[in-house]
């Protein structure tokens, strides 16, 4: 009997950078079917969310709350009833000024079973990012966490300001800049020197980082010239001090860059990352099997008769091994077969599979194959003419090597190994961090990663886009775009992402020179 029993997790994701998501935290999102998330989370993060959970927006912005507390509490509670896995997705802890103990207590007092997952939090992260030690043995031995938008019209309030204000080493206010200079006015009413170091870091842990400091008495004067908003955490204390000698973030070679990413998988951007970017992943093609295998199968029958296989990407490797492995075969059969791989990754991906790679062209594209195959024929006397190829691809692919080969006398076969399709997605968190200019850079690795593009994002996709940089993977891509009225800025000379990655880091390097 299937057990219906519902469980809560309370899943703190961290203050922004992706990386700081615990691996427990993760593996709760992965197993999830129901997820309540809020605003102040990096949206990569639901990436690890099953696809067939169902997805509940609870979060606030500008102090409009789309769900209330009961509201939230209302629906955990429920959907745990129901026999739900539910992830309640909170930026940073969600003990540390997230609610979670009154989620906590709802969940109690129903009888439905939860487990807290601690978040890293944004008092501890936004100032290490910014180069600032809470604790330090020569600076301070104690820091307090303080929510910096308690109502300054109440009568009472709930901080006794006059032991906080010089009975700890190190402050660090939460949500702070509504109210920031009531709170500075507090702590210099209380004893704190007005001298005593202040730091205002917002958007602490992403690319949008922005670090400002000063002391209680001008820090104000500061926040108004560069017009801070929230969110953002005051750090007060001597620990500011550090920030010269510990900035590390602020410093790396493509901080302030967020890259769009188009392609299913954003592996190869990884160095991009270690240097400072951000990656957003918005995947518009899924790589899906063909419709039938009748071509295919029948190429996989005949698979002795061809003189090479040629295989264009790492993907027509992988579904046509599947394929020959399902058919009950193996590479045996590919005994005498000449192997040709168009680009170093789509070779690797033929090497794990026992095969040796006999001819990698130059040029990883249409024209270097051919340029290639017509090199081989001279060089070993061979001809074109009566011989029998198999390029297994994907649905739509250029024509102009096929062509080329009957053009000469040798007969191919192209039968479909893959679908690249538009995945089901929806563009609207990545169309408001457009509208804001927070993308950098958007890459697209085929004329079907941008059109796809188009088609999701909707009629104002060009407008989107003119502001920022686009690195295309080749000049096929570059003509796809230049197509629509925009203008190509990085493009490698050869087509690999690696090549791309590199021509990023020029771009970059030579904007900021």
């Amino acid at each position: 009997m299937k057990n219906t029993k519902g469980k809560v997790y309370l899943v703190g994701a961290g203050p922004g950078d992706i990386g700081l998501l615990t691996i427990k935290g993760m593996k709760c999102l992965q197993k999830a079917e129901v997820v309540i998330y809020d605003f102040h989370l990096n949206a990569q993060v639901l990436n690890y969310i099953n696809h067939d959970a169902e997805f509940i927006y609870a979060g606030k912005r500008g102090g409009h709350h789309t769900m209330t507390q009961d509201e939230i509490n209302k629906v955990l509670v429920k959907k745990a009833k129901a026999g739900k896995k539910v992830c309640r997705l909170k930026g940073g802890d969600p003990f540390v000024f997230g609610r979670g103990g009154e989620e906590a207590e709802a969940l109690a007092k129903e009888g439905v079973e939860f487990e807290i997952v601690p978040g890293v939090s944004s008092a501890v992260a936004a100032p290490a990012y910014a180069g600032i030690p809470i604790t330090h043995r020569l600076y301070s031995s104690s820091f307090a966490v303080i929510p910096g938008y308690e109502d300054t019209t109440k009568d009472e309030s709930s901080i006794d300001w006059s032991r906080l204000a010089t009975g700890v080493g190190t402050l660090i206010f939460l949500m702070a800049v509504k109210n920031m200079d009531v709170l500075i006015k507090k702590l210099i009413e209380n004893g704190r020197s007005p001298e005593t170091p202040v730091a205002v870091i917002r958007w602490g842990t992403r690319p949008d980082q922005k670090t400002i400091t000063g002391t209680l008495g001008n820090i104000m004067e500061a926040v108004r010239q560069k017009e801070i908003k929230p969110p953002a955490v005051m750090v007060v204390g001597d620990v500011v001090k550090l920030r010269d000698t510990l900035n590390w973030y602020e410093k790396k070679p493509m901080f302030g860059q967020r890259i769009l990413t188009t392609r299913e998988h954003s592996g190869g951007f990884e160095e991009l990352e270690e240097m400072g970017a951000e990656i957003i992943a918005f995947p518009t093609i899924e790589i899906a099997p063909p419709e039938n295998y009748r071509d295919l199968d029948r190429a996989i029958n005949r698979i002795g008769s061809y003189a090479w296989i040629i295989f264009t990407s790492a993907n027509g490797v992988r579904y046509f091994m599947q394929r020959l492995i399902d058919r009950d075969k193996d590479i045996r059969e590919m005994k005498g077969v000449k192997v040709c791989a168009i680009g170093t990754k789509t070779a690797a991906e033929i090497k794990k599979f026992g095969i040796k790679v006999d001819l990698i062209p130059e040029e990883f594209n249409a024209e270097g194959l051919i340029e290639s195959f017509q090199r081989v024929k001279v060089s070993k006397g061979q001809s074109l003419k009566g011989m029998r190829l198999l390029l297994p691809r994907a649905e739509k692919a250029r024509e102009i090597f096929p062509e080329k080969v009957r053009e000469l006398g040798g007969e191919i076969d192209v039968p479909v190994a893959y679908r690249a399709i538009k995945p089901e997605m929806h563009g609207k968190r990545l169309k408001r961090f457009l509208k804001e200019g927070r993308i950098s850079i958007a890459t697209f690795t085929s004329a079907a990663t941008f059109n796809n593009f188009r088609e999701i994002i909707g009629e104002d996709a060009d407008e989107l886009l003119r502001d920022v940089a686009i690195a295309v993977i080749g000049p096929v891509t570059a003509r796809a775009i230049e197509k629509a009225g925009l203008k190509v800025d990085i493009m490698p000379k050869k087509a690999t992402i690696e090549a791309m990655v590199e021509e990023i880091k020029r771009w970059v390097r030579k904007k900021k020179s």
